[in-house]
This record gives structure tokens, sequence and C-alpha cells, in this order.
């Protein structure tokens, strides 16, 4: 999708992206533009291609089930960070009614 969107909001011909990312086929820029439902005779209108494009594409199982890990992966990371909140603020009232130390300064020899 890379390839086809530089090469509709480009000036650089198929072969020369074909060159710039190593890709063997010489018709795989065309076919990967009939899978995204774009005609080459059409290209006047380069710009409008990128939203078609990210319309038209489903997604795999993979992307779908890393979807889902980042979504826990961001629910723990939240639950961490008020956890850690929680610990800190259990700390500093300790601190502030035990009169006790509990956190260890900096500069101190162990």
């Amino acid at each position: 999708m890379k390839v086809v969107q530089e090469y509709l909001n480009s000036h650089l011909t198929q072969p020369e992206l074909l060159e710039k990312y190593s890709i063997r086929g010489s018709s795989s820029i065309v076919n990967w533009m009939r899978k995204f439902g774009l005609k080459e005779a059409s290209i006047r209108h380069r710009n409008n291609y990128t939203t078609i494009m990210s319309k038209g594409r489903k997604k795999t199982s993979q992307e779908l089930s890393l979807e889902t890990r980042v979504k826990e992966l961001e629910k723990a990371l939240e639950y961490e960070k008020l956890r850690t909140l929680a610990l800190d603020t259990m700390i500093d009232i300790a601190e502030d009614k035990l009169n006790i130390s509990i956190r260890k300064k900096s500069g101190t020899k162990q």
C-alpha cells in the first residue's frame, strides 16, 4: 500500500519504484492497484486514492489480534500507574502520620 500511495502521490514511475524498493515483479504495482480497486486510467486525481485504499482494505486476523493485545497492555499499564500512585500516597501518609522514614534517601550508604 505504501508503494502504491507513493506512486499515486509522486512523479516516480513504476520502474523507478520497483528499483527503489527492490521489488522483483514488474507488474506488482498494477496488481496492487487492482487489489485496492484503483485503475491506471484514472490517476488524474491521485491524492484522493489514499482514503479509498485505507477504507477498502480489511484487517487480517493477525492485525486484529495485535490490536486486541495493544488494548490489553494499555489497560494493564493504566492499572499499574494507578497502583503506583496509590502506593506512593500510602507511603507519604505513613511517613507524615507515623514519622517513619520509609523511602531510602539519596546519597545514603548501605
